[in-house]
C-alpha cells in the first residue's frame, strides 16, 4: 500500500465547496472520479481543509491510498488529463503511510481580496469582493493586531460547527494594497467555519468607520456572533497553503 499527496489548486466558482455530498459538484468528487478512472477502481482523498461553496485553493493538500505502481510524480499529468479545465494537481509525491492531510496539518494561510473602488467591477469579480466607500486602512491595520494571538473565536463563527472548542491561535494578520486591489491575509493553527469571511467583514466595517476597535475587542472578549461584523461573500477567499 502506498500514501500519495496531492497539492491541488482550483476555481471553486462552480462547485458546492470542497467536501462530497448528495446532489452537489465538489472538488473532492471531481477528482475521486478522475482519479477512480485511472487506478479503475474506486477512491477516496482526504483534503487538509473543507472549503465552502465559491471559495478557492492555490494549495489545497490531499492524500489518497493505493496500490498502483504508477511513480508518484506521474499522477499528476494522469490525473489531470481527467479534470476540468477548474482544477489543476500542482504537484504529486509519495508519502509516509502515517500523513493524514486534516488531522497532522499544523495550520493554514487563507488570503481575501477586496476590490476597493466606486466604479462598477467587470474583472476579477469571481476573485473579489467589490467595497465601494473608500477603506481607512491604517484603522484596518491596527484592528488587525487585535485578533494576533490565542483567543476564543466564537464570536466569528457561524453557527452550524460542530467543533469542541473555538480556541485558535492567529499567528499573522495583514493587509497588503495594490492599487484598487486590498489582500488580507492570515495564518493559524486551525480555522472556524466561516470564521476568516467573519473577520474580514468585521475589519471592513472598522475601515467604513461604521464600527470602532473597542467594538472589536468586546467581540473577541464575549464571544458572542452579535457583536462581530458580517461575513463576507466566498469568492474573495483563497487557501494559500497548509502547513506540516
Amino acid at each position: 500500500m502506498r500514501n500519495i499527496k496531492l497539492t491541488i489548486e482550483y476555481d471553486g466558482t462552480l462547485y458546492s465547496g470542497w467536501q462530497k455530498q448528495n446532489n452537489a459538484k465538489t472538488i473532492q468528487e471531481t477528482i475521486e472520479k478522475a482519479l477512480s478512472k485511472i487506478l479503475k477502481a474506486e477512491v477516496s482523498i482526504t483534503g487538509s481543509s473543507r472549503t465552502d461553496s465559491g471559495v478557492h485553493a492555490k494549495g489545497m493538500v490531499a492524500n489518497f491510498f493505493t496500490d498502483s505502481r504508477i511513480p508518484a510524480e506521474k499522477f499528476r499529468e494522469a490525473i489531470n488529463t481527467k479534470l476540468p479545465d477548474d482544477i489543476a494537481i500542482i504537484k504529486s509525491e509519495e508519502v509516509d503511510l502515517d500523513f493524514h492531510a486534516r488531522y497532522l496539518s499544523k495550520g493554514k494561510t487563507y488570503c481575501y481580496t477586496i476590490i476597493n473602488r466606486y466604479e462598477k467591477v467587470a474583472l476579477y469579480k469571481n476573485y473579489s469582493h467589490h467595497v465601494r466607500e473608500k477603506l481607512d486602512l491604517e484603522l484596518m491595520n491596527k484592528c488587525c493586531k487585535m485578533f494576533i494571538g490565542k483567543h476564543d473565536f466564537s464570536a466569528f463563527k457561524t453557527a452550524g460547527s460542530s467543533v469542541k472548542t473555538s480556541v485558535r491561535t492567529i499567528s499573522d494578520l495583514h493587509i497588503e494594497k495594490e492599487d484598487d486591489f486590498i489582500k488580507i491575509y492570515v495564518t493559524a493553527d486551525g480555522f472556524l467555519y466561516n470564521m476568516v469571511r467573519i473577520i474580514v467583514g468585521t475589519l471592513i466595517e472598522v475601515g467604513q468607520n461604521k464600527r470602532s476597535i473597542e467594538t472589536v475587542k468586546k467581540a473577541i472578549n464575549s464571544c458572542n456572533r452579535e457583536d462581530a461584523g458580517y461575513c463576507v461573500p466566498p469568492n474573495g477567499l483563497i487557501l494559500e497553503k497548509v502547513y506540516y
